[in-house]
């Protein structure tokens, strides 16, 4: 039986995208909707807070424009100056809400580019092709055109026969817009062998380099092993270049975070010694490099750290290190400012006490999730910390995901 019809008036957008509404029986969040609009939505009746998904817009907002029925954008129906708008007040929610404090939050800072941005895609192997992720049990979706990601992916995709890729199960890409260059992960079980002829064909299609990763829980947790051509492509972010891989974590929307990255260098001054905790291979933390005498990166993952080596020996930066280790590392360092990008958990307890028992009087704190940045700012600031200059910056346009740049003083 289909989810019943309900007319509602959309009061405000709240995380996730979701339009916040009441009747009788309470909230319902809508997706699909924007503030001041009245929709008819099909509404799931369920424990806790109802949710529905927009049928039909019977008022629409002055907001809304024109989207692509995909299930990788939940933001696309509003403009991208209201998609600002809302990202500034997903933050300023979560900060009164979750940390309790009232604190000014800046304008968010826009992506340089609101399509193509991303460099990193992961799709399913299909019969009938390359398909986005089962998303709330809706069946696989054919990709055909994806507008989010850069050019020089969808340029291989379209020369792609994915019956070819065979006996591979998924296919992840990375894109450099630095240099157009593209690598390519196949995703499947069993011996590089089976997969050199889906290899050859990606490599005709024009990728650079391919990998072989096992199916696994923990994303490409069960290793990665390059089976032709390059594993790695060199990309900008702010102010450094990097080296990227089809498996390896880095920032999907690299002009984006390069804005972020330079701001956070700002914020965290100049003095002897940096810290970037959950550093990665690096990128913020060798935009730290020039205001301090020494950086170090910390990290638990060694892909990431090996990476993150080879690139300041290029680059020729002798005042960063990089360290296997986590929070619970930071008591022996010795530092004058900490830099924080968690993941989205944020902050866990043991870590904000470790940053608390630093020598640190400075945390700038780069978050992708707010909700979690606020909690980890409110426990802080209940500390003694001073919460200053609050910054959003989009770098997923067309999404409700927002990143939070921050810095707390004591």
């Amino acid at each position: 039986m289909p989810d019943p019809l309900i007319t509602l008036d959309i009061e405000k957008l709240v995380a996730g995208g979701l339009g916040l509404s009441r009747d009788e029986s309470g909230v319902v969040l809508v997706r699909g909707a924007l503030p001041g609009e009245r929709v008819s939505a099909a509404v799931r009746a369920g424990r806790g807070v109802r949710q529905g998904v927009t049928r039909e817009v019977l008022t629409p907002s002055p907001d809304r424009v024109q989207a692509p029925a995909l299930p990788t954008v939940d933001l696309a129906h509003a403009s991208y100056p209201a998609q600002l708008r809302f990202k500034r007040g997903f933050v300023e929610e979560a900060l009164s809400r979750i940390a309790k404090l009232r604190a000014s939050v800046g304008e968010t800072v826009p992506s340089p580019r609101k399509w193509a941005y991303r460099n990193t895609a992961q799709y399913l192997v299909t019969p009938q092709g390359l398909a986005y992720r089962e998303r709330r049990g809706k069946e696989p979706q054919v990709v055909g055109q994806d507008p989010l990601v850069m050019e020089a992916i969808q340029a291989v995709m379209d020369r792609l026969d994915p019956g070819r890729l065979d006996p591979a199960t998924e296919v992840a890409f990375r894109a450099s817009r630095l240099t157009g260059e593209v690598v390519a992960a196949l995703i499947g079980p069993g011996e590089p062998r089976a997969y050199l002829r889906a290899s050859d064909h990606l490599l005709d299609a024009g990728v650079v380099g391919v990998s072989l990763a096992q199916p696994s829980e923990r994303r490409f947790g069960a290793g990665v092993r390059l089976i032709a051509g390059e594993g790695e492509i060199r990309e900008q972010f702010g102010r450094v270049q990097v080296s990227v891989s089809a498996t390896g974590f880095a920032q999907v929307n690299p002009e984006a975070a390069g804005l972020a990255y330079v701001r956070a260098a700002e914020l965290a001054g100049k003095g002897t010694h940096a810290v970037d905790l959950y550093g990665g291979a690096g990128a913020i933390g060798r935009h730290l490099a020039p205001g301090f005498d020494r950086v170090t990166v910390l990290d638990t993952a060694p892909e990431a750290l090996s990476r993150g080596r080879q690139d300041v020996a290029v680059s020729g930066e002798r005042n960063v290190t990089f360290r296997a280790g986590d929070a619970a590392r930071l008591s022996d360092l010795g530092t004058d400012v900490i830099v924080v990008d968690p993941p989205r958990a944020g902050l866990d307890e043991g870590a904000r006490g470790h940053i608390h028992a630093s020598t640190a009087d400075r945390l700038v704190y780069v978050s992708c999730d707010p909700a979690t940045w606020a909690r980890d700012v409110g426990d802080l600031t209940r500390r003694g910390w001073k919460l200053g200059p609050v910054t959003p910056h989009d770098f997923y346009p067309q999404t409700s995901h927002v990143e939070v740049v921050s810095v707390l003083e004591r």
